[in-house]
């Protein structure tokens, strides 16, 4: 049959086989398959990674949402300091490894599944597993098209990744591409903007989307539902009282990322706790765990504590527009053997405390719980509880307000009433951006609650306790990663304390090693053999020291292992020699003056991921700079030692 011939309608003579021309639809079957090679070219055109993207949101999104199905409400997890520090340029040996993935999920799950016990979450983790899966889906991709190996480009994926972790756990891709970029950068490029949002929005809305399939939610709704008053959601003398609760939770981030820094420090200085977590860790985490389980057990002190709730049931009884206090001002109930789930707000009050007490008793001991949990060697995330933590300093502040105002703020000749949720929304956001020192918390509250009626107090909560925050304490990231002695440069603070006037000579390493190209061969044996650094300076002679390039370990043990054999008996070869006969060489394309100033040199090295810089004067290498020399530098700049 295949062998049968026939002629196509309004078509040259040329034969086709029967089977075509009788199949149904011809014309349309081609058009389709004309259509689906065009787009086959266009997505596997070399230079678009879109489709990269979109595997990366929508892979992130079912392993959240696997999270939230099995284990429950219960939120999120850390790795954000030494993502921050990849994406400086720092290599750490196996830390994206595809192969460490599902031991992350597997700790995860059990940190999770603790509950309010140890009150964790997952945000850091997760923002960890997404830049691992980040890191394979570019090498995948490299392979894929078979492009050579390009850094940027790595960079990039992995920019985006750490968006799409952000976005996933709270289903807010826009707050997620800016909390990451906040936490993540010193220095953004742009160019990295639309990847970050293609990427988390497809995260977020495939997360939304498995929920309404999972029968959890009817439509695409916010995480924390708040019913707040659209018409007039705050009088206008209140915004005093937002400012003063940025205030608060400006000291408070400055006293809570103090300790937390110098806890961690305390435990690695201490004997006991050190052999402990460098030996044997899983005694560490039991005795921490019985620590925080025993306080929290419900019938016990949990019970104050309103710990039988879990972190979402806490955000959403904390965002309740309700007074609690004047709801209970003339109502004695006891406290209830089982949560009731229509008043779930009831677990914040006890016969024997009030409404008041309970609150700051919660404050009290949370500050310091929290403390001994960030300790815990375990995967977990830390920006949740510091969320909620927040949010219940600003419903204390919210609570006093509605009783010294028990009938509202009179404004405009009108009456309105105080809504202490809308102070749990300043106070969580206000809080969380302080302790991370990010203003995208406030965004993060409008997208997780649905509302913006309190964009301008909850913008002004932050920004001034974000002021009060970064003049006096580093983030809690970059005091992990001070306390961690992670490769990455601190930030010069404040503009008044000279970094201009700090040059290069000052901190540069004079004692620098270089190789001339008329050093015979016996010199350079000495060298390599003496040294153990990577790299080189090249310099033109012996005499002039005048900088031409660099030349790598590798590339030269590997030249000098090789005699060439037109060297003649008795001749004295010489470095250049080695590299005439093919031993590469690097062009230095940046190099540091000594009168550049600390402030620019530290740019330099944040804006191009740089490690080390030479030091030319008229052309001579004299020095260089590394982030040994340039955080010395700064440290000494920033807290100067005492005078003899």
């Amino acid at each position: 049959m295949e062998e049968l011939v026939g002629l196509r309608e309004g078509f040259s003579r040329k034969p086709v086989p029967l089977q075509e021309l009788w199949g149904p639809c011809p014309r349309i079957r081609r058009n389709i398959q004309g259509s689906l090679e065009w787009l086959k070219e266009r997505l596997f055109r070399v230079g678009e990674d879109w489709y990269f993207l979109v595997a990366l949101g929508v892979l992130m999104a079912l392993i959240s949402y696997a999270m939230n199905f099995v284990i429950g409400r219960v939120v999120r997890g850390s790795g954000i300091p030494e993502v921050k520090t990849i994406l400086t340029g720092v290599v750490l040996e196996d830390y994206l490894d595809i192969k460490n993935f599902g031991a992350k999920v597997v700790g995860l799950s059990c940190t999770l599944a603790t509950g309010s016990t140890i009150f964790l979450g997952k945000l850091g983790p997760f923002v960890h597993l997404s830049v691992m899966i980040a890191a394979y889906l570019g090498r995948m991709r490299t392979k894929t098209i078979g492009e050579p190996e390009n850094k940027t480009k790595e960079m990039e994926l992995l920019a985006a990744g750490a968006a799409v972790g952000v976005a996933t756990v709270f289903a807010a891709p826009i707050s997620g591409v800016l909390f990451s970029i906040e936490v993540m950068s010193s220095h953004f490029s742009v160019w990295d903007y639309w990847r970050g949002f293609f990427a988390a929005t497809c995260g977020a809305f495939m997360f939304h989307l498995l929920a309404i399939f999972n029968n959890e939610q009817e439509t695409i709704t916010s995480i924390y539902k708040t019913s707040f008053p659209v018409d007039i959601p705050f009088d206008l003398p209140e915004i005093f009282f937002f400012v003063a609760l940025g205030a608060i939770c400006g000291v408070l981030s400055c006293g809570y990322n103090y300790s937390q820094r110098t806890f961690l420090f305390f435990l690695k200085a201490n004997g006991v706790t050190s052999k402990l977590l460098a030996t044997s860790k899983p005694l560490y985490s039991a005795l921490a765990t019985v620590v925080l389980a025993s306080i929290t057990y419900p019938p016990g002190v949990g019970r104050f504590l309103a710990s039988r709730l879990s972190m979402s049931e806490h955000l959403e009884t904390l965002f309740d527009n309700n007074s609690w206090a004047l709801m209970t001002k003339n109502l004695s109930q006891p406290w209830a053997a089982e949560p009731d789930p229509q008043n779930l707000w009831l677990e914040w009050c006890h016969p024997q405390l009030t409404v008041f007490g309970i609150l700051v008793f919660f404050l009290v001991m949370k500050f310091w719980m929290l403390i001994l949990a960030t300790t815990i060697p375990i995967p977990a995330g830390y920006f949740l509880p510091i969320f909620v933590y927040g949010a219940a300093t600003g419903r204390l502040f919210g609570e006093l307000l509605s009783v010294a105002f028990p009938e509202g703020i009179v404004a405009g000749g009108q009456v309105n009433p105080i809504m202490p949720g809308a102070y749990a929304l300043a106070g969580a956001a206000a809080f969380s951006g302080a302790v991370t020192h990010t203003l995208s918390t406030a965004l993060l509250a409008f997208e997780v609650t649905g509302q913006i009626v309190h964009a301008l107090p909850v913008l002004m909560a932050v920004l001034v306790a974000n002021a009060i925050s970064q003049s006096f304490q580093p983030s809690f990231y970059d005091g992990t990663i001070i306390v961690k002695k992670l490769p990455y440069l601190p930030w010069i603070r404040g503009r008044k304390i000279g970094s201009h006037s700090v040059t290069v000579d000052h901190f540069m390493n004079c004692t620098l090693t270089t190789l001339a190209k008329d050093m015979p061969l016996e010199e350079v044996f000495k060298v390599v053999i003496s040294t153990d650094v990577t790299q080189y300076p090249l310099v033109e002679t012996t005499e002039s020291q005048t900088l031409v390039g660099v030349v790598k370990r590798t590339h030269l043990v590997q030249a000098l292992q090789i005699e060439p054999a037109s060297w003649a008996p008795g001749q004295q070869p010489c470095l250049q020699d080695i590299l005439a006969n093919g031993c590469p060489t690097q062009p230095v394309t940046l190099q540091l003056s000594p009168e550049t100033s600390l402030h620019e040199t530290h740019n330099l090295f944040e804006l191009l991921n740089l490690q080390t810089l030479f030091v030319t004067s008229r052309g001579r290498a004299v020095g260089s700079v590394s982030w040994v020399e340039l955080k010395k530098a700064i440290s000494t700049l920033t807290n100067p030692p005492a005078p003899k």
